[in-house]
């Protein structure tokens, strides 16, 4: 993942910067790279030859190459990176959803804002890297990251599907069986089927015993009887791949 960064401003930037850096130390889990660009001109270069970052910061108003150039360059180079622009007037706004921006901030820089804008853009890029579940609701269909997924109900007909957020999705009645409406999901390798209406992911357990399996949103799930063996084993096969 690589955060880039491009503000004529000296100050400015190694402002940016300086938060960045506070925001990698409070969540090291969200790991990225950092890039800085002081000259428009060679970050327009760079885009030009097609190396694209994943987060673009950029000043919207700079000598030579304004924001706007190096967004639009961005879309043109077929780039679906991620742009928060930065600037010192308000009157330019139209322009930046034009490039489809995913931030508009004020300076002087605020430090939440600023961050609240990187969680929704490292979590708009996840999201878009990644694998995405379909889940079929009366509101229609919702994709959501496989990763996210912490267990999967079959409640009265209805898939109930948990995310690690706290947010639970209630699909349409389903007309197959459980097994076959979660046969896809279950065939990656940190997704088990535990009891006949329970799907769960094991990057979410907290605690594996004979005849249940704790969640991290604190739930206590029933393993059967006929599944404790083959859960146990497949657990620890996980475990042991994932600190190999």
């Amino acid at each position: 993942m690589k955060i880039t960064i491009c503000d004529d401003s000296i100050k400015d930037l190694l402002k940016v910067e300086k938060i960045l850096l506070k925001y990698k130390t409070l969540y090291p889990d969200k790991n990225f790279e950092l890039e800085k660009f002081s000259d428009p001109s060679r970050l327009y270069h760079k885009i030009s030859e097609g190396k694209l970052a994943d987060i673009y910061i950029l000043d919207m108003l700079m000598p030579g190459r304004t924001g706007i150039d190096l967004g639009n360059l961005i879309r043109e180079a077929g780039g679906e990176s991620i742009i928060i622009y930065i600037t010192a007037s308000d009157d330019y706004a139209l322009e930046a959803y034009g490039v489809h921006a995913v931030r508009y901030l004020l300076k002087p820089i605020n430090e939440n804002k600023l961050f609240e804008a990187l969680d929704y853009a490292l979590s708009y890029t996840k999201v878009k890297t990644e694998p995405l579940y379909l889940i079929k609701t009366k509101d229609g269909l919702i994709q959501r990251p496989y990763s996210g997924i912490e267990y999967i109900e079959n409640a009265s007909r209805r898939l109930e599907v948990h995310l690690s957020g706290g947010e639970v999705f209630k699909t349409l009645f389903i007309r197959k069986s459980f097994e076959e409406e979660i046969r896809e999901i279950a065939e990656k390798p940190n997704f088990q089927q535990i009891h006949k209406s329970f799907l769960i992911n094991f990057d979410y357990v907290k605690q594996l015993t004979q005849d249940s399996a704790v969640m991290e949103s604190g739930r206590r799930l029933p393993v059967s009887k006929s599944r404790a063996a083959e859960v146990k084993r497949e657990y620890l096969l996980f475990v042991s791949g994932k600190y190999r």
